[in-house]
């Protein structure tokens, strides 16, 4: 048995001349919650469709659950929940309906069948909507359904593609709360999301940014990615200030956070000194000036700026 749940070695996916996927090294250890992480278009879905088995790679290779997704799709199949963007479920079958087709397409059977829906309907919170169509559940309970579906057949690794997109606040945290408990049973979790918030939640991540793998490990590794110096600036006309910063600085990341505009430098103090008459001379009233701790949005924002300031 390997030593990890999931490892990739220049894993590449093509679409013609356009590179979706370019050389993914990743090592997922078993029992954790790996985290990719990036915008739109970043390679996401591709990679998790190529480590499902649905989508051959390119180049490279990838093992998943001690199966070769290349060669071994019957098995890795068998092992593995995989809870895609846009998940099958049945709008005209009720919640325990579309729980009994995932049992039969994954041969779940017997005494198990009955107790392992059972468990998966309290575990959900589905229980006293069992008999409700799916159809006409809320965005967050069908987001459990699905991932109740995936697990129907005790997968090692699950597999989840933005599972929160588009679902309330309330029920993000529900669902996450729902991860933590499969992880301490010993599940292995490969989640895909473009909220930096949910990103903060998972034991180690990976940043991708056009196919390409840009940071790799724990929540506070990723931030210390981050060169030099946070400010956080405040003036009473925010998003003009950031537009205003992002012409005139650049060698610096700006990025508007709600009421605030982050501002990433090398050198903090000289940078801070030029702001405050560039502020100034726009007729911006400065609240305050401050160092602060970058979130992982900060990093990401600072990252993705480097190759565009030394291009």
């Amino acid at each position: 048995m390997s030593a990890f749940a999931i490892s990739t070695t220049g894993l590449r996916r093509t679409f013609g001349p356009t590179i979706a996927v370019a050389g993914l090294d990743l090592a997922v250890r078993p029992g954790e919650i790996f985290g990719l992480v990036g915008p739109d278009g970043a390679g996401k879905t591709t990679t998790m469709r190529m480590l499902a088995g649905v989508l051959n790679p390119t180049g490279g290779t990838a093992t998943v659950a001690d199966c070769d997704v290349g060669r071994d799709e019957a098995r890795l199949k068998e092992r593995i929940g995989y809870m895609s963007q846009r998940f099958g479920l049945y709008a005209d079958l009720t919640v325990a309906e579309n729980l009994e087709f995932y049992a039969d397409i994954h041969g779940v059977t017997g005494p198990k069948r009955a107790a392992q829906m059972d468990r998966l309907l309290g575990f959900s919170n589905l229980t006293p909507f069992r008999e409700r169509l799916a159809g006409n559940l809320s965005g967050g309970m069908k987001q459990k359904l699905g991932l109740a579906c995936a697990l129907i057949h005790t997968p090692r690794v699950l597999l989840l593609d933005e599972p929160t997109n588009g679902v309330d606040p309330v029920s993000r945290r529900d669902f996450w709360r729902i991860l933590y408990q499969l992880v301490r049973e010993g599940v292995t979790i490969f989640v895909s999301t473009s909220y930096l918030d949910e990103a903060e939640r998972c034991n180690r991540l990976a940043l991708l940014h056009e196919g390409r793998l840009l940071g790799l490990g724990t929540p506070g590794e990723i931030r210390r990615l981050m060169p030099g110096t946070l400010l956080e600036v405040r003036t009473d006309a925010p998003r003009r200030t950031a537009t205003l910063l992002r012409d005139r600085l650049t060698d610096a990341a700006v990025g508007l956070f709600g009421d605030r505009v982050h501002v990433a430098t090398g050198n903090a103090a000289a940078t801070e000194a030029a702001l405050r008459p560039l502020l100034a001379a726009a007729g911006f009233t400065v609240h305050s000036i401050r160092p602060i701790t970058p979130s992982l949005e900060d990093v990401f924002v600072a990252v993705l700026a480097q190759p565009a300031a030394s291009a």
